[in-house]
């Protein structure tokens, strides 16, 4: 399989498949051909797609290796399991499929062995990763036969750290499922159709090396690892002393220092300087006195000045690096690149082919179009960092185009809420937008539930959000909304990422680009559409309701004031008390409703979604309690419907819906998930379903609590009281983010006599009760949820599998 762009490797991709990414000074591909010869392989088909004139140039028919060539080209994209099937001629016996753009050293000989053994029809090798959340992960039961299939889980999803790594071992019958021409994938569409139909299906656990060079990390380490002898494959050139290669030619000058492992390519010179350690230098270098070079990959024909310093770093083919460079950690230079005296090039920063850099610059962005290189972007539910340091203007704009350019140039809102480091970014994003012949229609002193009413009120393609911590003025949030105001999905997020990290904006000539729409005071349309969702605004006034309110965005509280004010509520708060915390907000509000100066008091989030009420008692009702009490009001409210729950949420949630005989539908426990379920088959122009408004929109949610309590003669107390009893805990177990398949998977294992379930994290049934061990998103944590028929039970469910948890973690250590 060779048809490979390698896009993330860029530049170093830029005029080479990714087959032909040199892995110590040769093809990663011309490994994989040595590695077949070596287990008696010689018929090899080569699928190809992107420049294929150079793997053709380079191997030939294979005669230098001892092996026969064939080549099938793709003229249009075909996927992995329709790339194989356009060569059926070549098909007539059980075959191997392996990738021509990873390194492995796998003994073929058993894995066939274990094929043939098991009589099965295909045949995975699978492979153990730590972090398994960029690859497919396998489920096998105890015989090793496939049970299920997850391609690129969430970390929600992750219930094995065992690994697809895309070489298959495959009987020719089960090519049938598709005809020549079709475009399929063998994990995506093929793979699940033999394992719907029973097809008989293994998965062979190699501890062979094993390593896809998807990024420049994983590039770099890769040959770092063959340096150590971590993987059982020849390195050509003669090793000269324990872990310094030199090949024919290669020359090391007076002054010079080798650390090793170290790697010198063909009639290199090394003019004295330090080299090493982890360093790969290949043929037709010079490099010059007083330079030091380490953890670094230098290819053919580069030449290093005096004085240099590259460190971490990829040099491509060609480049001239002139005298006192530095050139630091993790960045890459494409070829025939040319940097002259005194350059500086930062961290993490990919420069394009054929550029030049004058004199003393500081490269500190791409030299492309984007500026941020990193792979994964998004958090659990946004992208966030510091102004000018993690989000420049630069990278906030590349959010704008890649936006845009999912949503085909459509019409996007973006918002912000007054602060100057999020007008800055929004602006930037705004520029992104346009630049991409996108509609930038821009909202201001806003929040984050007025950009999803606004997306949905101007039939929007998409929202955009900025808004600023209030504990940290420098650091901001962004949030992308769809076309029914939900947060994106994470299909939607990597297109996303995958546009960045390429730096392949779609970019609009002058007579595409449109103007930036500004929209004043839609907060107060906002307002009004909140008042006409009350039924008993006449009953509201006449009662003189007051309410307590506390947010720590000063936004916030101006947005609710005017609401409530509107609704016929007298509302006090505490100006003082912004952005002074939680508890400063909860002692406040306590001791107002304590007092009887109001019905009840709310805690708004910065981003006017979350709350917390405080009833009559001084009680706080939030998280899981607020949830069940938002659900009660929409049972009251509405005479049928659905009700949308994370699946984490307690069992106590079917127990309410069972006695009003309302449907529970469980979902994945991201926002994204929850909304678009939610919003699922709902096309009511700018409406909102009652339970998505109860639960991201805080401000109407308070007029319809209001209205519901009015109209009732009730008291926020009431209802909470109205909720049963439940048990329900949760807890944290620090757990580095290498562990946490491996965790999981040994729970699944310890557990497999029990009743579980793997919809999201791992489910463990207990007479006691029931446990969720869930894999957390952004930090290097497992969440676990417990729920318990008693306290008691739900303590001793908690304990036991958080203490099992830091048992695991311990047993690998």
């Amino acid at each position: 399989m060779a048809g490979g762009k390698g896009t993330r490797l860029r530049p170093l991709t830029c005029s080479l498949p990714k087959p032909m990414v040199p892995i110590l000074n040769k093809p990663v591909m011309e490994y994989t051909v040595e590695l077949l010869k070596k287990h008696n392989i010689k018929d090899i088909a080569v699928t190809m797609a992107y420049l294929p004139e150079i793997i053709t140039d380079y191997f030939g028919d294979g005669t230098k290796w001892g092996v026969g060539l064939k080549y099938y080209l793709e003229d249009i994209p075909l996927g992995t399991g329709g790339s194989v099937r356009n060569a059926e001629e070549f098909i007539n016996e059980a075959f191997l499929v392996i990738s021509g753009d990873a390194l492995t050293d796998l003994n073929i000989k058993e894995a066939l062995e274990y094929h043939r053994a098991k009589a099965s029809k295909v045949t995975l090798i699978l492979k153990n990763e730590p972090v398994p959340i960029e690859y497919g992960v396998v489920i096998t039961n105890e015989e090793g036969r496939i049970v299920r299939f997850l391609e690129k889980p969430s970390w929600g999803e992750v219930f094995s750290n065992t690994v697809n790594t895309g070489i298959y071992i495959i009987e020719p019958e089960v090519m049938e499922y598709y005809q020549r021409g079709d475009n399929f994938d063998f994990s995506k569409d093929l793979f699940p159709k033999l394992l719907q139909d029973g097809v008989a299906m293994y998965g062979y656990v190699t501890k062979d090396y094993w390593c896809d060079i998807g990024d420049l990390s994983s590039y770099k380490e890769t040959q770092f690892d063959m340096l150590e002898g971590k993987v059982k494959l020849n390195i050509q050139g003669n090793e000269v002393k324990q872990g310094v290669w030199l090949d024919e030619g290669a020359k090391l000058g007076e002054n010079t220092i080798v650390n090793p492992p170290v790697y010198i390519g063909k009639n290199t010179v090394i003019n004295g300087g330090k080299i090493g350690p982890y360093t790969i230098v290949a043929d037709n270098c010079n490099v010059y006195r007083d330079t030091v070079i380490k953890k670094s990959v230098l290819w053919r024909n580069v030449i290093v000045g005096n004085g240099s310093h590259i460190t971490g770093s990829v040099i491509c083919n060609g480049v001239f690096i002139k005298n006192r460079v530095n050139i630091f950690e993790n960045s890459s230079v494409g070829e025939d690149s040319t940097l002259y005296d005194g350059v500086m090039v930062r961290p993490d920063i990919k420069i394009w082919p054929n550029k030049k850099i004058d004199v003393n610059t500081v490269v500190n962005k791409n030299l492309i179009w984007g500026s941020k290189a990193s792979k994964t972007v998004f958090g659990y539910r946004d992208i966030s960092g510091h102004v000018n340091i993690d989000i420049t203007p630069e990278f906030a704009m590349g959010l704008g185009s890649s936006f845009a350019s999912i949503n085909k140039e459509g019409t996007i809102i973006v918002s912000d809420d007054n602060t100057k480091a999020s007008l800055l970014i929004k602006n930037s994003i705004a520029t992104g937008i346009i630049s991409s012949g996108g509609q930038a229609v821009e909202l201001t002193d806003s929040v984050l539930a007025i950009n999803r009413f606004a997306v949905k009120y101007h039939q929007a393609a998409g929202g955009i959000h900025v808004r600023a911590d209030s504990g940290d003025e420098n650091k901001v949030y962004i949030e992308f909304t769809d076309k029914n105001g939900a947060s994106i999905g994470r299909n939607k997020e990597r297109e996303m990422e995958n546009i960045l990290n390429r730096g392949e904006f779609e970019r609009c000539n002058a007579n595409r680009i449109k103007e930036k729409i500004s929209v004043t005071n839609f907060s107060s349309l906002f307002i009004k559409h909140g008042l006409s969702l009350v039924k008993n605004k006449d009953s509201i006034k006449r009662s003189s309701y007051k309410i307590a309110i506390a947010s720590d965005s000063p936004q916030q509280l101006i947005l609710t004031k005017s609401f409530l004010n509107e609704l016929g509520c007298s509302v006090i708060y505490d100006s003082s008390l912004q952005i002074k915390g939680l508890n400063h907000h909860l002692n406040y509000l306590s001791k107002e409703v304590k007092l009887g100066n109001v019905e009840f008091g709310v805690i708004i989030n910065e981003n006017g979604e979350e709350m917390i009420l405080v009833d009559e008692k001084g009680r706080e009702i939030k998280e899981e309690k607020l949830k069940l009490l938002t659900t009660l009001i929409q049972i009251k409210v509405e005479d049928n419907g659905k009700i949308v729950l994370p699946y984490i949420a307690p069992n106590i949630f079917e127990k309410i819906a069972q006695s009003y005989n309302v449907d529970i539908i469980r979902t994945k426990s991201n926002p994204s998930s929850i909304m678009h379920e939610m919003l699922n088959d709902w096309d009511k122009d700018y409406e909102f379903p009652l339970q998505y408004i109860l639960n991201y929109n805080a401000i109407w949610s308070l007029g319809l609590i209001i209205d519901l309590l009015v109209s009732t003669n009730s008291k926020l107390s009431y209802l909470v009281e109205e909720i049963p009893e439940y048990y329900y805990l949760k807890d944290a177990v620090p757990c580095d983010w290498t562990d946490k398949g491996r965790v999981i998977k040994d729970l699944i294992e310890e557990n497999k006599n029990r009743s579980i379930e793997m919809y999201e994290g791992v489910k463990i049934m207990d007479d006691r009760g029931w446990t969720i061990v869930l894999p957390d998103h952004e930090r290097p944590l497992v969440n676990i949820y417990t729920e318990g028929l008693s306290q008691e039970y739900a303590n001793e469910l908690s304990v036991f599998f958080s203490n099992k948890v830091k048992d695991l973690l311990k047993s690998e250590k």
